[in-house]
């Protein structure tokens, strides 16, 4: 929570830049802009995540790039309260299930135990990301995307939702959370505990490291700079993994729905992530699967960095409350 109240903005651009020009061919986006009708639903708006930022603060306020808010709390909440709180679960049960010490670092199983707790957060959090990217994607000024949907709020979104499309909407897009979450939570943890573990563990008088400017970070496990140093990896590394399968779910989740002759919701575009990913690439080609990177890294990392960092200060700050220390203290050393 205290990650997303940051990065916000840059989601609702990631967002919106995903959404731009969707499914248009650069012959119908060119064809577009000479009949000047840019403003036209589908049609690209933004010529890059910071043209986006400005324009949705100039014409939506402070209330524009930070809508969606409310309902990226709880998906955070529900989503990284499951990544960090299964993990370690997870992953001692994975090495005991394969013979191994619970505590051994094992790749396979922290690829395994990172992966599996991601697909649980984002199972429970699926309806709140699915409000959250509405929400974002909505604009007074023009229609992003191919459909628009306008709610008051998040509880607004989530009884529109089901009195329109019952339970099974607010499941809509859930494959492709799987998918997304899946592959960032399967290097997201994993790539910061290796990332942070190498530093700490460094020998800086060996002659491979003897130019090495992170030998700066070495031996300090405590150090702040070895949490961000460790986070920036995680974070470029998850952006890295994960921008196509956020594109297919951002946008199968704003994709317009009809009920079909079985009375059941259903998206008009799109089946699953996979045929999402297979439409955008034959008609905006494979570059359209990466559309919002920019914002995407201006999100991930510094979100990521933000949630490693104050993870580890919340768990120091809260057992030095519990032993009875001054919270702000450094952590006790455990002598070996």
């Amino acid at each position: 929570m205290t990650a997303v109240t940051v990065t916000n903005p840059m989601e609702v651009c990631k967002t919106r830049m995903q959404l731009q020009g969707e499914l248009m061919s650069s012959s119908a986006k060119a064809q577009a802009a000479r009949a000047g009708v840019a403003e036209a639903a589908g049609a690209r708006l933004y010529k890059s995540s910071l043209d986006c930022f400005t324009k949705t603060l100039r014409t939506e306020g402070v209330r524009g790039v930070q809508r969606g808010l409310g309902a990226a709390y709880i998906y955070q909440v529900l989503l990284n309260g499951s990544r960090l709180g299964f993990y370690e679960p997870f992953r001692k049960a994975i090495n005991k299930a394969s013979g191994r010490k619970a505590d051994e670092k094992w790749a396979a199983g922290a690829f395994a135990a990172g992966a599996t707790s991601g697909c649980v957060g984002a199972i429970l959090g699926n309806p709140l990301f699915l409000i959250k990217a509405r929400l974002q994607a909505y604009s007074p000024h023009h229609v992003i995307g191919k459909a628009s949907h306008n709610y008051k709020g998040t509880w607004d979104g989530l009884r529109s939702i089901v009195k329109a499309e019952g339970l099974r909407g607010l499941t809509r897009g859930m494959d492709a959370a799987v998918l997304r979450t899946a592959m960032g939570s399967t290097v997201q943890l994993p790539a910061y505990n290796w990332f942070k573990t190498y530093l700490t563990e460094m020998n800086v008088e060996a002659p491979e490291n003897r130019y090495n400017p992170l030998k700066l970070l070495a031996n300090r496990p405590d150090s702040f700079f070895t949490y961000l140093a460790s986070s920036i990896f995680s974070g470029l590394c998850v952006c890295a993994v994960m921008q196509p399968a956020d594109t297919a779910l951002t946008r199968m989740y704003n994709q317009p729905v009809r009920v079909d002759e079985r009375g059941r919701s259903v998206g008009t575009l799109y089946r699953n992530p996979i045929h999402c990913l297979y439409l955008t690439a034959k008609a905006e080609g494979v570059l359209g699967w990466y559309k919002g990177t920019t914002a995407h890294l201006l999100r991930i990392a510094p979100h990521t960095v933000l949630t490693l960092v104050m993870n580890e200060a919340y768990l120091r700050w809260y057992t030095n409350l519990k032993s009875g220390r001054p919270i702000f203290d450094a952590p006790v050393e455990v002598k070996s």
